[in-house]
């Protein structure tokens, strides 16, 4: 795959999406919640950009803006699409979001809920294709049971109904269905995480194996810090909705520029006990901060070990520090903060 040093397919400028305030109890009306806020991205043809933090750190919501499940507040996202026009995302409605869905598709969390109970597996598959505009029975079912057979199903599943089939499957038919209109950029949004281990592995081997037949492009969001390192081309890390830090996969496992990075990092497992006893496993206190009030200054300076004044009173800025590798820290120069891998 051609990874980062592919063409640019989707450059994202100041995305933020805002969730109105709901009046709590006694009618007390709450503040808005910035689930997503100011992020700005590129992500280029053919690569794999991880894209992990917290529960409640935004990315599954910035995950849906993308594909405008949720209407973004402000900001845009300029898509290249197949035929070499520029497409803002943001601002697309009626038909040229539909066209623009066809290219840009997504794999859910939960295949059991994200699949219909109702609909068999032919009518899973094909409803895309069929909304689509192609409407003649024969080719729709040779469709259908050519992907079924790419994600390592076969054609006579096309008649049964999700709850027969095991949760791997079932997000084998969530895949199939992704690719019905031969996307281009695919958002899987922790697209393992309700797996067992084994066939997460199974899964993420499928995905590569996708990517490297039809070129496709994945924005994979995930908690899973392992998942990411295994699959991800770069990681973009978020926090309270923001981009903290982004980098070359091996590069942020290797040497992370900042803070909330390296905590992350020392939960990941190591093969070797006796490195794993040598790793600090670094316990932040408190929660993620409430997106509906964040701190002053660098939201992450209540949790961090090595904030000083400046980081409760100035925000910093995202900043390049070489070799496609930014940060958002007053310090990111300075630390020597220990990563998940030895160089």
């Amino acid at each position: 795959m051609s990874g980062q040093n592919g063409p640019e397919l989707l450059r994202i400028q100041g995305l933020t999406k805002h969730f109105p305030p709901r009046r709590g109890f006694l009618g007390r009306r709450g503040s808005t919640v910035r689930a997503v806020d100011g992020v700005s991205l590129t992500i280029h043809q053919g690569e794999t950009l991880g894209l992990v933090g917290e529960s409640g750190c935004g990315k599954s919501t910035f995950g849906r803006c993308i594909v405008r499940l949720y209407e973004p507040t402000a900001g845009h996202m300029s898509y290249r699409t197949a035929d070499g026009n520029e497409v803002d995302l943001a601002g697309v409605r009626g038909d040229a979001l539909t066209r623009m869905r066809r290219e840009i598709r997504m794999i859910f969390q939960d295949p059991r809920s994200s699949l219909d109970p109702r609909m068999s597996v032919y009518s899973i598959v094909s409803e895309p294709i069929r909304l689509a505009g192609e409407r003649r029975p024969r080719v729709v079912r040779e469709r259908v049971a050519g992907l079924l057979t790419q994600v390592g199903l076969r054609e006579e599943h096309m008649d049964r109904f999700p709850h027969a089939f095991s949760g791997g499957e079932r997000q084998r038919i969530g895949i199939a269905r992704a690719l019905a209109l031969s996307p281009r950029l695919v958002v899987a949004d922790e697209a393992v995480s309700a797996l067992d281990v084994s066939v997460q592995a199974q899964i993420l081997n499928l995905l590569r194996d996708l990517q490297e037949k039809f070129g496709l492009t994945y924005l994979f969001i995930s908690h899973d810090l392992a998942v990411i390192e295994h699959l991800s081309t770069r990681v973009a890390v978020m926090y309270v909705g923001r981009l903290v830090e982004l980098a070359p996969a091996a590069a942020l496992f290797t040497r992370p520029r900042h803070p909330y990075t390296e905590a992350l990092l020392s939960a990941v497992p190591i093969e070797d006990p006796a490195e794993a006893g040598k790793r600090i496993r670094i316990r932040l206190p408190g929660d993620v901060a409430d997106p509906s009030a964040v701190p002053s200054g660098c939201p992450f300076h209540p949790r961090c070990r090595y904030a000083r004044d400046v980081c409760r009173t100035r925000p910093p800025p995202l900043r390049d520090l070489g070799t496609g590798h930014l940060a958002v820290c007053h310090f990111a120069e300075e630390l020597e903060l220990e990563g998940a891998r030895n160089t």
